[in-house]
């Protein structure tokens, strides 16, 4: 039974490769053209490139300001010499690239972050698809595979890199100017949407983090006040979802959990959100009032890193970023009791009681019920 339940797949197959010889070679080189792949795939490993060169680097510059231990930041500053480098390769391991193809991404991304400016980023992810795919498409179809593959990749990426990545660089410049525009004319209207918006990005198969960094939004590059209010909305929207997930489902999953949520990533409890959406409602809210505090009453700014700023509690680089703004003497002019205040209000006692009341309330009339949260 089992063979003849084969056989029918395989034949099928066979004749779809005959009638379609373009389909069939696009499936022997495994590539698919989705949004699964190119959306949810490399961009999610974009932002783990990010986070082992450029985020981690973020740290190492932390540890950098205690005395005696400036080695660190020595070691941290080629994070973001890295980035580009690292992001690509990581887009080509989501992709399945062969070795010769994810080794000759490298350049691809160093070449298409540099040039793309404040949208590198975004450059790098939209560019190092088409290289890598490129690269996939001649791997191993030639004698001098060796030379071929990475030629096609590199020529192609660092093409496309020359021709666009400017031009998405100026389109991302213009988005986070109107951003930064927004926010300082509407700080209550426009922190709560950025709020929103990247908290609930955070807890979704989706990158917030490579979303803040490919929109720019932080002050670092361009010393904008209003992008950096909009980083600092988009940290409190950030953690909101996970120190807010990681308290309201203490009673399921104890202090496992609690680590692992509030300060790896909320994403574990998207199977949870599938069978019932309203788990989603409590951070969700509180995000919607942390945010608008977060520019109208404590002004957090992100001066740091843009990628920071989609982060939230995750290895706490969210407040890190907000932190380094502070001692690298971008704002304030004297740190005081109320900004550090702020910064844990915002960060994490309001999204822990906010998230808490309302999911105890949501328990009380049956919306959530006993182990929804449940990891």
């Amino acid at each position: 039974m089992e063979e003849q339940n084969k056989t029918p797949v395989t034949e099928a197959t066979e004749e779809e490769k005959k009638t379609n010889p373009f389909l069939s070679f696009l499936a022997r080189k495994d590539i698919v053209f989705s949004a699964k792949r190119y959306g949810i795939d490399a961009l999610g490993a974009m932002a783990l490139g990010l986070f082992g060169s450029l985020l981690i680097g973020t740290i190492f510059n932390a540890i950098g300001l205690i005395p005696g231990l400036s080695f660190f930041k020595t070691i941290g500053s080629y994070g973001a010499q890295a980035a580009g480098c690292a992001m690509a390769v990581a887009i080509a391991f989501a992709l399945k690239a062969p070795p010769l193809v994810m080794y000759s991404a490298a350049l691809v991304g160093m070449i298409a972050n540099a040039q793309g400016g404040a949208g590198g980023p975004l450059a790098v992810l939209l560019i190092a698809i088409v290289a890598v795919e490129c690269g996939k498409a001649v791997s191993k179809e030639t004698k001098v595979d060796i030379l071929v593959t990475p030629f096609v990749t590199i020529f192609v990426g660092g093409g496309l890199s020359l021709l666009l990545a400017p031009h998405i660089g100026t389109l991302v410049g213009y988005v986070g100017k109107f951003i930064g525009w927004a926010t300082l004319q509407q700080p209550f209207v426009m922190g709560l949407i950025i709020s929103v918006v990247v908290g609930v990005a955070l807890t979704l198969p989706i990158s917030s983090a490579a979303i803040c960094a490919a929109i720019g939004l932080s002050g670092m590059a361009t010393g904008d006040p209003g992008l950096a209010l909009a980083g600092g909305a988009a940290v409190a929207g950030c953690c909101a979802q996970m120190v807010g997930f990681a308290v309201m489902s203490f009673r399921e999953n104890r202090w496992g959990g609690l680590v692992s949520q509030g300060l790896g990533t909320s994403m574990i409890q998207m199977p949870n959100i599938i069978r019932n959406p309203r788990i989603w409602i409590p951070p969700t809210v509180a995000s919607a009032i942390t945010g608008p505090l977060a520019t109208c009453v404590f002004k957090l700014q992100m001066y740091d890193a843009a990628i920071n700023s989609g982060m939230g509690t995750c290895g706490l680089l969210g407040p890190i970023g907000i932190i380094l703004g502070w001692f690298n003497g971008k704002y304030p002019d004297t740190v005081g009791v109320m900004d550090w205040i702020g910064l844990v209000l915002i960060c994490f006692i309001l999204p822990a009681l906010i998230s808490w009341g309302i999911c105890l309330l949501l328990r009380k009339i049956g919306w959530i019920k006993e182990n929804d949260l449940k990891l």
